[in-house]
C-alpha cells in the first residue's frame, strides 16, 4: 500500500521547457530552471510564471547561497527532440564549450558567471548543487565523472571525488554527515561519509536499481530518506538511509524524464521534464529545509 495518492498530485503549471531542479523561495513561489529554455522561471501557487533570469546554455540544478543569490549549475546546453509527446535531450548543443556556475540575483535577474575552471581545467556539464553549512557547495560534474567542492562566491573549486559514471543528483543528509549521489545509467545510489568540509570517504553503495535508464536528480527529506527521480518509473523513489525502498511517487501522466524534486515544508515539488510540468505533492514524511533556503 503506497503512502502516495497520485490523484492528490496537483499540477502547478505546465508549458515549461524541460524543467529540472526546483527550489522553494519561501513565499509560496518556486524557482525552476528550464534546460531547453536556457532560463530560470518563478512559478506561483496559482500557476502564474515569469522568467526571472536568462542564463543561456542549459541551467540545471540550482540552490540559494549564503548571500541570498541563486547559484545555477549550467551544463552548456543540449539539443532536444520529441517522441510520443515527451521532450528530451539527445546530444550536446551546438557550440557547447563546457559548464559553468552562474550567480543569479533574483531581484534584478542579473546573471554572472562565477566559475568555469577547476585546477586549470574547464568544468564539464554541471548537473546538481548542494550547499553545506560553511557556505561552500558540492557540485556534480556529469561529463567529467566527478564531484567538485567549491566556494562559488570566491570563484574557487577543487575535485573532491572522481571515478564516477555519469553522476547526476546530489544531496546532504539532515545532519550533513553524508553526501548522496545518483549515477544515471549504472543505477547506483552512492553514499559518502563527510569527514570534514569537502572531505569525502567512500563511495559506498546505498542501493542499486535493476539497471537501464535509471536515476536523475535527488533531494533528501527531513526523515533522512533519499528521494531520487526514477526515469524508468516516471516518478520519485524513496530510499531510507539504510538502503531500503520505502515507497514511490508516480506522476499522473507518464514521463520517462521526471528530473528532480525539492521541498517546501511538507510539500514536494516534482519536475516532469519531458512533459514540461511542475507538480506539487503532499509528502508523507517531513520536508527538509536546505542550508540558506529562504
Amino acid at each position: 500500500m503506497t503512502a502516495f495518492d497520485t490523484m492528490t498530485a496537483r499540477e502547478v503549471t505546465a508549458g515549461l521547457r524541460f524543467p529540472e531542479g526546483p527550489a522553494a523561495v519561501g513565499d509560496g513561489s518556486v524557482v525552476v530552471p528550464e534546460i531547453e529554455g536556457g532560463t530560470v522561471s518563478r512559478v506561483w501557487p496559482d500557476g502564474r510564471r515569469e522568467v526571472v533570469a536568462d542564463c543561456g546554455g542549459g541551467p540545471n540544478g540550482l540552490a540559494f547561497g549564503p548571500d541570498g543569490a541563486l547559484y545555477v549549475c549550467n551544463s552548456g546546453g543540449f539539443a532536444f527532440m520529441t517522441e510520443d509527446g515527451i521532450r528530451f535531450p539527445f546530444a550536446g548543443a551546438e557550440g557547447n564549450e563546457g559548464g559553468s556556475v552562474q550567480r543569479v540575483d533574483l531581484a534584478t535577474g542579473a546573471v554572472d558567471v562565477v566559475l568555469t575552471e577547476t585546477d586549470g581545467e574547464r568544468i564539464g556539464g554541471l548537473n546538481d548543487i548542494v550547499f553545506d553549512t560553511t557556505g561552500s557547495a558540492y557540485l556534480v560534474d556529469t561529463t567529467r565523472g566527478c564531484l567538485l567542492y567549491a566556494d562559488p562566491l570566491a570563484g574557487r573549486a577543487r575535485v573532491a571525488a572522481g571515478g564516477l559514471e555519469l553522476p547526476n543528483g546530489a544531496g546532504l543528509s539532515p545532519d550533513g554527515s553524508r553526501l548522496y549521489v545518483s549515477e544515471t545509467y549504472s543505477g547506483r545510489l552512492l553514499a559518502y561519509d563527510v569527514t570534514a568540509p569537502g572531505v569525502l570517504d567512500g563511495p559506498h553503495e546505498l542501493y542499486v536499481s535493476d539497471g537501464g535508464h535509471g536515476w536523475d536528480g535527488l533531494a533528501v527529506d527531513g526523515a533522512g530518506n533519499v528521494c531520487v527521480a526514477n526515469l524508468k518509473r516516471s516518478g520519485i523513489s524513496v530510499i531510507s538511509p539504510e538502503g531500503r525502498v520505502l515507497d514511490a511517487f508516480v506522476t499522473p501522466l507518464y514521463d520517462s524524464y521526471v528530473t528532480n524534486v525539492a521541498f517546501d515544508g511538507d510539500t514536494a515539488y516534482v519536475a516532469s521534464g519531458g512533459r514540461g510540468v511542475l507538480y506539487a505533492v503532499d509528502w508523507p514524511w517531513p520536508g527538509l529545509r536546505l542550508n540558506f533556503q529562504p
